[in-house]
């Protein structure tokens, strides 16, 4: 996919326009959690999530091809859709994004106003790509994959910067959405040589991947209804889902309910919002803590996208899928 000079390169790319996000170990989230704990904070990134790392690499590939495209299509349920506008205005290329019908109006928002034109189509991501793929037809834009290797190596700068300021780590856990986040956690991990187990985390809603991982084949669901919209993927992707199959030690499912404890949990501990899928590795942990008992271990904590209306009810527990 990508070797460590690559690797390091887009690290330096990306440190012009991203800040590194840090590392903390929280002591009041160790106590809860029983092990030695780093929390991996991509929810401080510019656009909220980890995903603005991809966008930038990806849009730049795009350039130095020699001819920029007349314009770009993509799907997404908000931060990679983020990731894409801020990359696209910086480059002046025009971008369509769909989103789902009922989509976050705050990711919405966001992504109007780093200038993206947004559609509403579809129940849910996987209908809003196949849209996205017909209005790239018509237009006669380029449509952006939700996973490629320019995508990943962009996300996996988050990686490298995780596995240099903390040595000698047990397990990361990391959600899977469309699969970016774990190939780049696994990618890295792979080119420095660690023996760290990577164990990705989906929706026990949109599971998907942990299916196709249990029986070693594409398994794809028909629903995917979770309020963490950042892991509600019905397909998963076959270039990740091969990555995934061979290097991560196991996916871990978590409901809706133990990702609202665990955003409730960051609150309490470190004061930090997470959304959905960003608590669901602190989720699976939980309920692995035995297991990693007096280990050293890394979540991340991959966005912080929440919608204000849905961050209350979860920190009240009055929450509904």
């Amino acid at each position: 996919m990508f070797d460590l000079v690559a690797l390091r390169e887009a690290a330096a790319f990306i440190h012009q326009h991203v800040p590194p996000t840090p590392q903390r170990a929280w002591p009041l989230l160790a106590e809860r959690v029983g092990c030695t704990l780093w929390v991996k904070h991509e929810n401080h990134a510019p656009t909220g999530a980890f995903k603005v790392r991809g966008g930038l690499v990806y849009v730049r590939s795009l350039l130095a091809a020699g001819k920029p495209p007349r314009g770009l299509v993509t799907a997404t349920r908000g931060n990679h859709g983020q990731s894409m506008a801020l990359a696209a205005s910086q480059a002046g290329v025009p971008l369509v994004i769909v989103v789902p019908e009922g989509n976050s109006k705050e990711k919405n928002a966001a992504m109007r106003a780093l200038g993206a034109e947004l559609v509403e189509h579809g129940v849910d991501f996987d209908v809003a790509r196949e849209e996205a793929a017909r209005l790239a037809d018509e237009l006669g834009y380029d449509m952006v994959p939700s996973f490629h290797p320019e995508l990943v190596r962009g996300v996996a700068t988050y990686a490298l910067e995780l596995f240099e300021a903390v040595a000698d780590l047990d397990c990361v856990y990391v959600p899977i959405g469309m699969g970016s986040g774990i190939c780049g956690l696994i990618q890295a991990r792979n080119l420095l040589g660690l023996k760290t187990e990577i164990v990705g985390v989906v929706s026990s809603a949109a599971d998907a991947y942990a299916q196709s991982f249990e029986q070693g084949r594409i398994v794809t669901t028909a629903t995917a209804d979770t309020f963490a919209d950042g892991m509600a993927c019905r397909v998963p992707h076959p270039d990740a889902f091969a990555l995934v199959r061979e290097h991560a030690a196991r996916i871990v499912r978590v409901t809706d309910s133990e990702v609202a404890a665990a955003m409730r949990i960051y609150h309490e501990t470190t004061h930090n919002t997470a959304e959905g899928a960003g608590a669901a590795a602190l989720a699976a942990l939980l309920q692995e803590r035995e297991r990693q008992a007096g280990k050293r271990v890394a979540v991340v904590l991959s966005g912080a996208n929440v919608d204000r209306e849905r961050y209350a009810q979860v920190l009240a527990g009055t929450e509904k899928s």
